[in-house]
């Protein structure tokens, strides 16, 4: 039942196209290249009085709203959609994108036409195209560090591929710390640190990377080190399971026969990216390491798998029935990850 998970991390980029709902911005975490953009326009061929208003698109709206009786309502409205858009996609990383000066697209060379809104920008890497070009780019982009801005809630892929690294060094560094002197610490992962403090680890690692310091002598209450891991993989764009995989996991758990439950989790894991897929291998083993001194943490694979299943696991819509309704499932599939580690990885 050893198997390795798929080479193959990504499918085709999606792409941004400044429509946004709650279901696509989910879809958006997906991508390797979140390409930023709109409209490719032609050139332009407008009376002086045409061009000026394009620079201020808003202004124009307003007239032409007051011109057919005043009905600001409508504009009113329209810019309230506008806000909303762009408070979407400011929380998901993103902006729409306008280069200054003239620009050349970097995949076909040719020069990008107009005034705004010109072409699309990969957020990873930077790279610089055409809306047609980009259907046309690799989704292999490496990302530069330098437009990584932070660690926590950033793509677990993105982070991995910057770092050169199997698995984020947050998952790494917190894990090699409770591991040192937390194992027997009751109520490990279920006692929850003080909020300030995990906040605080969690801005030493957006500020310090790896050379965050959460040691013993800046943190003394281990609980802080577990939230903070928690809170981590809580804040991730893209859950550690997939929004795509959510469901086979969730009728996996459902299968009566324990042997057929077992392959189908199995066959499961080996869909993750492998990103994904090293980081939850690597979590399991520390988990299941955990589980052997449930005597002193009374922390067993059951309550371990209460703690990280909505963690590990989030559905695609967030719906609270659905939630509450498969909360039973992503307790099981993460205890069966505990208990059979050994096995499914």
């Amino acid at each position: 039942m050893q198997s390795q998970p798929r080479a193959a991390c990504h499918q085709s980029p999606s792409w941004v196209r400044g429509e946004w709902s709650v279901t696509a911005a989910s879809a958006l975490g997906c991508c390797r290249q979140r390409l930023l953009h709109s409209t490719h326009v032609s050139p332009p061929h407008l009376s002086p009085e045409e061009m000026e208003s394009l620079w201020e698109p808003e202004q124009a709206s307003m007239e032409a709203e007051e011109n057919r009786g005043g009905e600001l309502i409508t504009h009113k409205t329209k810019r309230q959609e506008r806000k909303h858009q762009e408070l979407l996609a400011l929380a998901l990383g993103v902006k729409v994108h306008t280069f200054r000066g003239p620009h050349w697209c970097e995949y076909c060379a040719n020069f990008m036409w107009g005034l705004i809104a010109q072409g699309v920008r990969c957020s990873d890497c930077g790279l610089n195209v055409h809306k047609q070009c980009s259907k046309l780019v690799p989704s292999d982009c490496q990302p530069d560090l330098r437009r990584i801005k932070k660690v926590f809630s950033c793509d677990l892929t993105t982070l991995v591929k910057a770092h050169n690294t199997t698995r984020p060094m947050v998952v790494d560094m917190c894990i090699r710390e409770i591991e040192l002197r937390g194992m027997k610490s009751e109520g490990l992962y279920r006692v929850s640190g003080f909020s300030e403090h995990i906040e605080d680890v969690k801005l030493a690692f957006d500020r310090d990377g790896e050379k965050a310091d959460i040691s013993a002598s800046a943190y003394a209450d281990i609980n802080i080190i577990a939230g903070a891991l928690k809170l981590y993989l809580r804040d991730l764009p893209i859950p550690v399971i997939p929004f795509d995989l959510y469901p086979r996991f969730i009728q996996a758990a459902k299968i009566p026969n324990a042997e057929s439950r077992l392959e189908a989790i199995h066959e499961s894991l080996l869909q993750l990216p492998p990103a994904h897929y090293e980081t939850l291998r690597y979590l399991m083993a520390h988990l299941k390491r955990v589980t052997q001194f449930e005597k002193d943490n009374l922390m067993n694979a059951e309550n371990l798998g209460i703690v990280y299943g909505p963690t590990l696991m989030q559905p695609p819509e967030q719906n609270a029935l659905t939630t509450l309704n498969d909360m039973r499932q992503q307790k099981l599939v993460v205890q069966l990850m505990i208990e059979h580690e050994d096995v499914l990885f």
